[in-house]
């Protein structure tokens, strides 16, 4: 299985980082779409969502949400999509007290699965428009797009080793058992140590490392947030994987739930910090 994994790795992660440094921000926005609603896709079946029907249904109100607000991007019409990076930074804010209490809207009520695919839509939505502001973001965007990908990338095998090394303490044990504080920390190093290493590519001197190294940690912490909210899913629906689509890594939502909650944390640190 880890050799499938590496394979798969070593075969989408160039695709991933050649897409996101060439191809136009209109082309790259269309395929991120179709990437983060196999996430909605996938998150819908979790909830309980067993009928095609229903779950196309919410399909759609994904896919018109943002068409809607590819058309109001014009010149000057950028508010929309940033006042929905502030709410979902904001849903994961909530997320995060939602961690624990590990059985909050656990039974498989209508009213659970309701706000479960709320949640959904509030967790890929607001993460595909800071993906694509970052992207269209002058000379560096399709840097910056590149670094908050690589962060969380980094961050990921930052936890998995330094958790093998040192892991005794668990992060969260009844949501993930995996996880440890150790790995939290070794992820933060390794993100850190990427942040330094793309500073210069992003045209920022020794005077704005300071925030950039900050905006990095924050981005990192709620990434933490996106991967055991996943988790929490899994656990309420007694699933291993949210998918099969990606040979040894699960499914889509699995590869990206990080990023669900990173990507807004990461655009809106940007500006708030003057990046």
């Amino acid at each position: 299985m880890t050799g499938q994994r590496v394979l798969t790795a070593a075969l989408l992660g160039p695709l991933a980082i050649a897409a996101v440094l060439w191809l136009p921000t209109p082309i790259l926005a269309a395929l991120l779409a179709i990437v983060f609603l196999l996430g909605l896709w996938e998150w819908t079946r979790l909830v309980g969502l067993t009928h095609v029907l229903p779950r196309l249904g919410v399909l759609t109100a994904g896919a018109a949400i943002m068409a809607v607000l590819t058309w109001s991007a014009r010149p000057g019409g950028l508010f929309p999509f940033q006042l929905t990076l502030l709410i979902g930074a904001g849903w994961w804010l909530l997320a995060a007290l939602w961690l624990r209490r590990f059985e909050f809207m656990r039974q498989a009520t209508a009213s659970a699965r309701g706000i479960k695919l709320l949640a959904g839509l509030l967790a890929t939505v607001p993460a595909w428009c800071a993906l694509v502001l970052l992207h269209a973001d002058g000379e560096f965007g399709p840097r910056w797009a590149l670094l908050a990908l690589s962060l969380i990338w980094a961050a990921d095998t930052g936890a998995y080793f330094a958790g093998i090394r040192y892991g005794t303490s668990r992060l969260a044990p009844r949501i993930s058992p995996g996880k440890t504080w150790a790995g939290l920390w070794g992820g933060v190093g390794a993100s850190l140590l990427v942040a330094v290493l793309a500073a210069p590519l992003l045209g920022l001197g020794l005077a704005q490392l300071p925030a950039l190294l900050l905006l990095s940690a924050i981005a990192v912490g709620f990434s933490v947030v996106g991967d055991l909210y996943e988790s929490l899913l899994k656990r309420h629906a007694g699933c291993k994987d949210s998918g099969g689509l990606i040979p040894g890594h699960g499914g889509v939502l699995d590869r990206i739930d990080s990023l669900l909650a990173a990507l807004p944390a990461f655009a809106l640190g940007k500006a708030w910090l003057g990046l």
